[in-house]
Parts: structure tokens; C-alpha cells; sequence
């Protein structure tokens, strides 16, 4: 199925459209929008999952930006319905084959439909002559189709309004969405998931949910073109200023691996927005774009600032064109593991992973 992609208008190009959105930044939040992620957690240094004692929620409350936000939801256009075709199961969640990885969450469509994110809506990714980041992945499927938690945990939203904390603007970017907040977090930092664009919202705030449970029902609400969901992983906080790339977040299917990039200057300074060609050793050529200068963070330990999931298990050449000049590197992806490089200009690449981060100054908060 081809799939014309269209710019999203970011919340910059639609604040004068009307009173509301423009005055979104002195918005006062609704009670049923939890997302404060204050409760004391664990610090821990490895890829673990954290587990949550229930306590009770603090008020809830909403951070709202008080400069232009980096939001940025993509535009498939509508298409012919999709047929479900057989397609790798995933690996079981979590999933670490490293001490770094943290593969908690599975996808929000089912396996048997288009579950991996569209290439040119991927994290991190700058509309041409806009400063709008995208700060998720967009998953295609029919509307109607049945999304599902990636992970147990509690609904904080549900509905209209996520991005200005007011659930009756159906003006709002987002469109009908649902957020759940899990059991468990990351290195002591609670973790969020959303879902965008629903044309149906099947919970509702409060409700407790496991993994694989029906959120809503894939739409086009909100600013997009075509049905499809926004996914989005969010790190302590609950806002679009907190997300991390959900394709290091999501369980690979069997037989994938996962190519992770850092792709910088000579001088050391970010490559952004900088074309990576991914080829297989069969001709199968992917394209990636490295992150927007603005809006979005790297993991943790990776510090990348480029990612492709999804690759068949086997051998690449990684092809950056930089100074006018090409340099490529061959590199094997292993199922269900990370392939990890860096690029620093005119140094070309090394596959090392980076040093392990220095713990010695981490606090630790004991849970209630």
C-alpha cells in the first residue's frame, strides 16, 4: 500500500487560528488529567524493569509549555483498506539481550496488521521549512482497528485535549488520545505511554489495564490526514517535552534486530536532519533521517540521534554522505539485539559502545 505523507502544522503555525489554542499555555488543567509523575521511585542502574507499589495518585496537574512546543503529529493520507498478512511474531516483552536495552512495551496494533512505524514519520524527524518535531512514531492501520496497551498500567487521559489540558477542545492536535501510565518505570523515572488520532475512546480515566487490552479504535481526529495511531513514550513527566524514541521502547519481532546511531560533526557538534542509507546485502535500501536540532532526546547511555527497528537479521552497509564525499560501513544486525555506531565526519565510524555511564552519584529513594 503507498502512503502519501503530508506536513503536520505544529502547534507554531495554528496558535493564531482561534482564542483557544492561542491562549493554550494559560490553560488550567482538568482533574481527570493525571499527569503528575511525582510519586517516589527506584533508582537502579540496569535496563530492569522497575514494579510499582499502588499508592494513592497526587492531584493531578498539567505542564503546559510557555515557549512554542516541539509537538509534531504526522499526516498519512487515507488508502485502500489493508489486508492482514502474516507477519513475524514479537520477541516477549521485556526483552533484553543487552544490560542497556529496555524493550518493555509491545505494539499497540496486533502483529497480524502493519505494527512498525512508517519511514518517513519516525522520532526525531523535522518537516521540511518548519521547526515542528515529530516526537513519536505513527503506526498506519484501517480505521476501526483495535488498539491496544503496550503495557499494564493505569489511564491518566482519555479524550480530547492532551496537549492544551482541556478535554473539550476537539481542536486539539492530538485528537481523541488516551494515555496510561505503567507499573513500572526506568532507571527511578515512571513511564508513559500514548496513543493519538483514536476515532473511538474505549477506557476511561482511572481504569486499570494489562498489556494487549483494547484502548480505542484507530482514527484520523486531531491533525491528521489518515487513520493511523501516534504512539508515544514518555520518561517521568508527562508532557511532549519528556518523550524518548518509542523504537528502542518496542519489542522487535522474531528474527529483527535494531540498528541504533550517533552521527555527529568532525568538530563533535550534532548531525541533524542528516540522510542515513541502510542497504541490505539483497538490495533491500532503507532511508532514516537523523533528529531535529530541537525537541527531542536521546536514550540515556546511546546518546543516538538516529534509529531503525524492524531489520531482518543479516548484513548491512550503513551509507552517510558528509562533505561531499560517501563513507560507508559494514555492519551485521543479530535478532533481537541492538547494532550500535558512530559516525564523527571526516573520522568516519566506530561500532564500540559507548562507556558505561558512572553511578557513583545516583541517589536511591526508597519506595513506601
Amino acid at each position: 500500500m503507498s502512503t502519501k505523507r503530508f506536513r503536520l502544522i505544529g502547534i507554531s503555525l495554528f496558535v493564531g487560528l482561534t482564542v483557544l489554542v492561542a491562549c493554550q499555555n494559560n490553560l488550567t488543567p482538568t482533574p481527570a488529567a493525571a499527569t503528575d509523575m511525582s510519586s517516589p521511585v527506584v533508582a537502579v542502574t540496569t535496563s530492569t524493569p522497575i514494579i510499582f507499589q499502588d499508592t494513592p495518585t497526587p492531584s493531578p496537574t498539567i505542564r503546559v509549555a510557555t515557549s512554542q512546543p516541539p509537538l509534531e503529529i504526522s499526516f498519512p493520507t487515507p488508502g485502500s483498506e489493508l489486508v492482514p498478512i502474516w507477519r513475524p511474531p514479537l520477541e516477549p516483552a521485556p526483552w533484553a539481550l543487552g544490560p542497556h536495552d529496555h524493550f518493555y512495551f509491545v505494539r499497540p496494533i496486533l502483529v497480524n496488521e502493519v505494527n512498525w512505524p512508517l519511514n518517513d514519520y519516525r522520532y526525531g524527524y523535522i518537516f521540511p521549512d518548519t521547526n515542528t518535531i515529530h516526537t513519536g512514531v505513527d503506526i498506519d492501520a484501517p480505521r476501526g482497528t483495535i488498539i491496544h496497551a503496550a503495557a499494564s498500567g493505569t489511564v491518566v487521559w482519555a479524550g480530547y485535549g492532551l496537549l492544551s489540558g482541556d478535554q473539550g477542545n476537539k481542536d486539539d492536535p492530538y485528537g481523541m488520545a488516551v494515555v496510561v501510565r505503567h507499573d513500572f518505570g526506568f532507571e527511578g523515572h515512571r513511564l508513559s505511554t500514548v496513543y493519538a488520532h483514536m476515532e473511538q475512546v474505549l477506557v476511561q480515566v482511572g481504569q486499570r489495564v494489562q498489556a494487549g487490552d483494547p484502548l480505542g479504535l484507530v482514527g484520523d481526529t486531531g491533525f491528521a490526514t489518515g487513520p493511523h495511531v501516534h504512539f508515544e513514550v514518555r520518561l517521568e513527566t508527562n508532557n511532549y517535552f519528556n518523550t524518548r524514541n518509542p523504537e528502542l521502547w518496542m519489542v522487535p519481532p522474531e528474527g529483527d534486530g535494531v540498528l541504533v546511531g550517533k552521527l555527529t560533526n568532525t568538530d563533535g557538534s550534532w548531525l541533524t536532519t542528516h540522510s542515513v542509507a541502510v542497504v541490505a546485502d539483497d538490495g533491500t535500501f532503507n532511508e532514516v533521517y537523523t533528529y531535529g536540532p530541537d525537541g527531542v532526546y536521546p536514550d540515556d547511555y546511546y546518546q543516538e540521534n538516529m534509529v531503525l527497528s524492524d531489520l531482518p537479521a543479516g548484513n548491512y552497509t550503513v551509507k552517510v554522505v558528509y562533505d561531499g564525499e560517501e563513507y560507508d560501513l559494514k555492519t551485521t544486525v543479530h535478532s533481537g539485539a541492538i547494532s550500535y555506531f558512530t559516525f564523527r565526519g571526516t573520522f568516519g565510524y566506530k561500532t564500540a559502545l559507548p562507556p558505561l555511564p558512572d553511578t557513583s552519584t545516583w541517589l536511591v529513594t526508597p519506595q513506601p
